[in-house]
């Protein structure tokens, strides 16, 4: 019998040994279970799981998605499946009791040459700064082909909703700027960046090595001081961001005039800007209409639900989307009302 103590790689190299001297009593009665529909997954020991992980790979087909809730949302299975992480393309992991335990064995994943991981749900876990460390040295090696990371949280982390605070954005921005980096999407969702934490982040992004094109950073304590570190990322010639979640964060109608000039710059790339939430008035529509009219804008959607535009501030954005010089095709506006740019 496979030991518990048995780490997940040299179990896999077990399993092949048996299955070269035909002893397959273990993985066949698992292959059984998986026919039958009856596989309980709260009743297997580690080396059940260990024998799961091993049907999973050789089973010949692409693993382009692994989903850890899809067998048992626990850090201790999480650990016995890691060789089927590591061939995966996309792993979600998203609430599944995960500790800063994990992120150490995850950041082995990331920084391995043979890794297929290129997306990571870390969503809704107890991660922590210290589990972003951790993380964060994956992120740093050369053979990480990471291009989306999310840490939302929706109970405490792609990294939403992990706990993350300034300390563990400071090992995140260190991450970006440590090599070209192969990330794409960083979503840091309902975590504690706070304004300073998101100043660091922007500085890296606006690195010509750093390839971030979405940042999310929903309901983040985010304030008005946000914005103009955030207008100088879009007005950055070596910035890739074209996308920018700020939903639900109090920037008000001053914090919106500090993104509208970066808005403004002929360098900005952004294509969509959501907003909802932000306590924005009519005040702040006019300084975006403003934005939208200077230059050919590249921004194609605008999210202003759940603000309080007014009728002006209304009219005012409802023109942009009907002007056909503005390439504005969507505009979301009060709670359920979306205006779209029509075609001809």
């Amino acid at each position: 019998m496979i030991s518990e103590n048995v780490s997940a790689e040299r179990s896999i190299n077990l399993f092949h040994c048996l299955n070269e001297l035909n002893d397959v009593s273990l993985v066949e009665e698992i292959q059984q279970s998986l026919r039958s529909g009856h596989l309980s997954t709260d009743k297997l020991s580690p080396a059940q799981w260990s024998a799961l992980g091993f049907i999973l790979l050789s089973s010949g087909e692409d693993l382009d998605l692994f989903d850890l809730k899809k067998y048992s949302a626990s850090e201790d299975v999480l650990l016995r499946l890691l060789p089927v992480v590591k061939a995966s393309k996309k792993v979600v992991l998203s609430g599944c009791n995960l500790s800063e335990r994990s992120c150490g064995a995850l950041s082995s994943v990331l920084s391995s040459k043979s890794s297929r991981v290129t997306e990571l749900d870390l969503s809704n876990n107890d991660l922590k700064d210290s589990g972003v460390e951790r993380l964060s040295a994956g992120l740093e090696s050369p053979h990480c082909k990471l291009e989306a990371l999310r840490f939302v949280l929706f109970c405490v982390c792609r990294l939403s909703c992990c706990l993350v605070t300034q300390e563990g954005c400071a090992f995140l921005a260190s991450a970006l700027s440590f090599k070209p980096s192969n990330l794409r999407e960083l979503d840091l969702s309902y975590n504690h960046p706070g304004d300073s934490g998101e100043k660091m982040l922007r500085a890296k992004v606006e690195d010509p090595l750093c390839r971030l094109e979405t940042l999310r950073l929903n309901n983040c304590n985010l304030s008005e001081r946000s914005c103009g570190a955030l207008s100088s990322l879009l007005s950055s010639q070596s910035s890739r961001v074209t996308e920018l979640d700020l939903i639900n964060n109090n920037l008000q109608d001053s914090g919106v005039e500090s993104l509208s000039a970066g808005l403004e710059s002929p360098q900005c790339k952004l294509e969509a800007l959501r907003l909802s939430g932000c306590l924005v008035t009519e005040e702040g529509c006019a300084s975006l209409a403003s934005a939208l009219s200077v230059k050919p804008s590249n921004l194609r959607e605008l999210d202003l639900s759940y603000n309080h535009p007014g009728d002006s501030g209304e009219k005012m954005m409802r023109s942009k989307v009907e002007d056909p010089h503005c390439r504005l095709e969507t505009l979301r506006y009060r709670h359920t009302n979306t205006l779209r740019k029509l075609s001809f």
